[in-house]
């Protein structure tokens, strides 16, 4: 190596023989590895945030295929009480599921002002009315409790997680998969 002066300087070498700039590639390849004690990251999570009530939901923006305001719902007589009615967007029939019925709260009579959001996946596709929606956050997965204590069955069931500000992410996927939201039965005359 060259040193400032047009001199040739040896390299420095530890007593294994090792050049500096080795000692500093080998460091910098074992700090580069991820930590052995801390699981994978969850990294960031596009959501869209809605309101049913006092009660803050997102699900995440991947499901979402659009929002609008609630309009012309026609109640469907047989279905389950969740299912507050069916809605014509442009030309297809969907189902409107009021996540309060859902969860085994009371739930609401009247729909005017209110918001749907359609999620939809291969295999399914349905509306979840919503008092309000406030818009779209990234959140960071790793910050997402669990699960809380207090809440069980249903409710439990379909959750993603919840935040530090007690933001409740719901598992859009698992909602759009399960054969319980599937209403599929013949009324006999």
């Amino acid at each position: 190596m060259m040193n400032r002066t047009g001199g040739y300087r040896r390299r420095a070498t530890d007593a294994i023989g090792m050049t500096r700039q080795q000692i500093l590639e080998r460091r910098a390849l074992r700090l580069a590895e991820p930590p052995p004690d801390r699981a994978p990251s969850k990294g960031l999570l596009e959501i869209v945030e809605f309101r049913v009530g006092a009660e803050r939901y997102a699900v995440e923006t991947s499901f979402v295929r659009e929002v609008f305001q609630a309009r012309a719902l026609t109640s469907v007589p047989g279905t389950p009480p969740f299912v507050v009615g069916i809605i014509n967007v442009r030309g297809r029939i969907i189902s409107v599921v009021d996540i309060r019925g859902f969860f085994g709260l009371p739930g609401r009579k009247d729909t005017d002002g209110l918001q749907v959001l359609i999620l939809r996946s291969n295999t399914m596709e349905f509306a979840l009315l919503a008092d309000e929606v406030a818009g779209v956050a990234r959140i960071a997965g790793d910050d997402l409790q669990a699960t809380l204590p207090t809440l069980n069955g249903t409710r439990a069931e379909y959750l993603k997680g919840i935040t530090a500000d007690r933001l409740t992410v719901l598992d859009a996927g698992k909602m759009l998969d399960d054969p319980a939201l599937v209403i599929d039965e013949e009324v006999s005359a």
